[in-house]
This record gives C-alpha cells, sequence and structure tokens, in this order.
C-alpha cells in the first residue's frame, strides 16, 4: 500500500468516526479511536482534544489516559504525562504498561533507579512485555551494571527474536560487558533487521575485537 493509499484509508476512518461522535457525542470509544486516529494523522491538537472528551465522559478509560499520556510526552510534557499514568493505575494498579510510562518519564528526567523500580514492576505483572525488558536494559547500561542489563536484553531477546532494538541493546550491553565478539554478532543482526547502528559503536566494537585478537 503506499503513502498516498494509507493516507486515503486514514482519511475515510476519521471521517466515519467524525459521524458516529457528531450522532452520539457520549460514544467514548468513538472518541477515543479518533483521538487515535487523529494522533496518526498528525492532527495532534484535535486527538488532544478527542481523548480528554472521553475521559470527561468516562473517568475510568484508562486506554484514553495512557494515550493522552503519550502524547504529552511526546511534546515535553512530563507532568501532565506522570499525571495521566498514575490515575491509570489507581484505576488498575498491576496495568504494566503505566508503569512502564512511568519508568520512561523518570528515565528522562535521569532518575535511574526509580526508572529500574517502575520496570522491574511492570516485567513483574507481566514477563512478556518486551518493552518493558529493552528499557530495563537501558536503565541498567545508564547505572553500569552490565550483568543486569545483559541479562534483561537477553530475555527481551527471547521474547522477540526478531526485534532490532532489543538486538542492538543486547550488543551495546554485551559490548560494556566484555563480550565483544556475541556483541558484534548481536550488532550484525540488528542491522539485518534494519537497525541503523551507531557508526561510532560499531567503529569501537571493531577497534575492541582487533585488540583482544
Amino acid at each position: 500500500m503506499t503513502d498516498v493509499q494509507k493516507n486515503a484509508e486514514l482519511s475515510d476512518v476519521i471521517k466515519d468516526l467524525e459521524k458516529v461522535v457528531q450522532e452520539k457525542p457520549d460514544n467514548v470509544i468513538a472518541r477515543h479511536h479518533l483521538g487515535l486516529v487523529y494522533r496518526q494523522a498528525g492532527r495532534v491538537d484535535e486527538a488532544i482534544a478527542q481523548l480528554e472528551k472521553a475521559i470527561e465522559l468516562d473517568d475510568q478509560s484508562m486506554e484514553s489516559m495512557i494515550n493522552l499520556g503519550a502524547i504529552f510526552f511526546d511534546r515535553g510534557d512530563t507532568d501532565r504525562a506522570l499525571a495521566l499514568n498514575k490515575k491509570a493505575l489507581v484505576i488498575s494498579p498491576k496495568m504494566a504498561e503505566a508503569h512502564v510510562n512511568i519508568g520512561l518519564i523518570h528515565q528522562h528526567r535521569n532518575e535511574v533507579n526509580e526508572a529500574i523500580e517502575c520496570y522491574a514492576t511492570a516485567v513483574q505483572i507481566d514477563p512478556q512485555l518486551l518493552t518493558a525488558w529493552i528499557n530495563l536494559t537501558s536503565a541498567y547500561t545508564m547505572i553500569e551494571e552490565d550483568e543486569k542489563a545483559v541479562d534483561a536484553a537477553r530475555q527481551a531477546v527471547t521474547l522477540e527474536p526478531d526485534s532490532p532494538m532489543a538486538r542492538n541493546n543486547l550488543a551495546v550491553a554485551l559490548y560494556f560487558k566484555g563480550d565483544f565478539k556475541e556483541a558484534q554478532r548481536n550488532m550484525e543482526k540488528a542491522q539485518e533487521l534494519g537497525y541503523s547502528v551507531d557508526p561510532r559503536f560499531m567503529e569501537s566494537l571493531q577497534a575492541k575485537i582487533t585488540q583482544h585478537s
């Protein structure tokens, strides 16, 4: 499907949802999905308005809170993003995605230990949540907990062997642990899967392999 076809299809979805919302203004689900497609179409202010209205209509609408929080995070408004994810957790304390999002906010603020706590909680709730293991890897790497970073990265790769991000993160974790050849294998796999590996990392890794040959 071409970009033109995708845009046309998205436009049709928006028109259909707008019609539903116009006919049934209290339809929370329609407003939620309209917010999502507005965001996908780059109409972010309209997405915010629809998701806020969905939450106003249903103060238990956790998915709307999570998605609205993601928009505010992308805009750099971490305070509002944090508040929305915490509100979702009040409703459902075992919502792993909200714990990951809060961890990401802490990590963005360089509050790495707090981020790790959030990611660790998320994987306890849902051990299959790939994003939690990926983020946990990067957080451990930031504080030079190399063994733990490698363990988290291996969990991510086990869950999704063809995840470019998981493979790259494992390569980085192995590099700092000193396993340069295995790091190279995972870096090459990440590249095969379409990940754009930092050329400086590639050069440094090759230098380490040469040095330890």
